[in-house]
């Protein structure tokens, strides 16, 4: 997972950090990693990543056969004709290899800037990922609703994979997990168990299906070390300084967005720290206990050398993955 930050203070220019960003994800497709996902956020000084289409062109060409999607893609901030064309160039570039996470977003300020209302986010999330696989199907197509209307759109070209890249949605409450059960999407859940895992498990089996047709994904990193608090101390301040960042997001959303994250039954998404030994144990746990059947670490955190990162992802991959059920 990539959101390309810098600390405070740190006058790395952006160009550098999108280098290393490329390089660790060619270096990841070598080692056997699946996948890499892109966050997005806007008019944050640190840099964090406003636009994860360039980027994900410039990896599809550096690479052929890692995955390329986002954690997530703050969807109705797009329209989604041209979102669903940029999809579409980009899964014809990487020859198949793009999926697209997708939120509502939740920070009044981003709306604001786009000239898009908070209140109409859920209604603009649902029409644009009907209107985005209608644009990757076969044909032209028309569509009526309360957001959108558009009439007899054709969009070229067609992604190579049918039907599109595949779609994720992520949920904070239940709401979202009953949409993404309801639209067929795979699911990012966060906060609580109880608040989305269940019942999206629950409103899937409703719809006739089964859980384990879809894919269940989460950003969690790890640090494998035989030295934790040397190495932790090195991790350390990028955890801290991304946790205070979210806080203060939280604190400006209307509508208590951050409520369930600490919760007693929240999904832990805490850097865990130990050697490859407990990092295969709570890995295994991690799967076990919640299904997931993809999770993101951190690639490089703000302020972190891009050498300890890469031997980080080199013993994740070589001694923690291939022991992992």
């Amino acid at each position: 997972m990539h959101d390309c930050r810098r600390l405070p203070g740190d006058d790395t220019p952006m160009s550098d950090i999108y280098s290393a960003v490329i390089e660790q994800v060619v270096f990841a497709e070598q080692l056997g990693f699946d996948s890499v996902w892109f966050t997005e956020h806007h008019f944050l000084p640190d840099g964090y990543l406003p636009a994860f289409q360039p980027l994900a062109g410039a990896i599809a060409a550096r690479t052929s056969r890692i995955r390329i999607s986002t954690d997530i893609a703050i969807l109705p901030l797009y329209h989604p004709v041209r979102l669903a064309e940029e999809m579409a160039v980009l899964d014809n570039i990487s020859n198949g290899r793009m999926e697209l996470g997708v939120g509502m977003g939740y920070l009044p300020a981003e709306f604001e800037a786009f000239g898009v209302s908070l209140g109409n986010r859920v209604s603009l999330t649902e029409e644009a990922i009907e209107i985005m696989r209608l644009a990757w199907s076969d044909g032209p197509f028309s569509f009526d609703g309360r957001r959108y209307q558009l009439t007899d759109v054709d969009v070229h070209p067609k992604p190579v994979q049918p039907g599109g890249p595949p779609l994720w949605v992520a949920a904070v409450r239940k709401p979202g997990a009953l949409r993404a059960a309801r639209l067929g999407t795979h699911l990012l859940p966060q906060t609580s168990r109880s608040e989305v895992l269940d019942p999206w498990i629950e409103a899937v089996r409703a719809e006739g299906r089964e859980p384990t047709d879809h894919r269940v994904g989460i950003i969690r990193s790890f640090l494998v070390t035989d030295d934790p608090e040397r190495d932790w101390a090195i991790w350390k301040p990028a955890e801290k300084y991304r946790m205070s960042v979210y806080k203060e997001m939280m604190r400006a959303t209307p509508d208590d967005y951050g409520r369930g994250w600490g919760d007693e039954d929240s999904i832990p998404q805490n850097v865990f720290v130990g050697n490859a030994d407990e990092c295969v144990a709570e890995l295994q746990r991690f799967i076990d206990v919640y299904g997931f059947t993809d999770i993101a670490m951190a690639g490089l955190p703000p302020g972190v050398d891009t050498e300890f990162m890469a031997r980080n992802l080199e013993r994740f991959a070589t001694q923690v993955i291939p022991r992992v059920r």
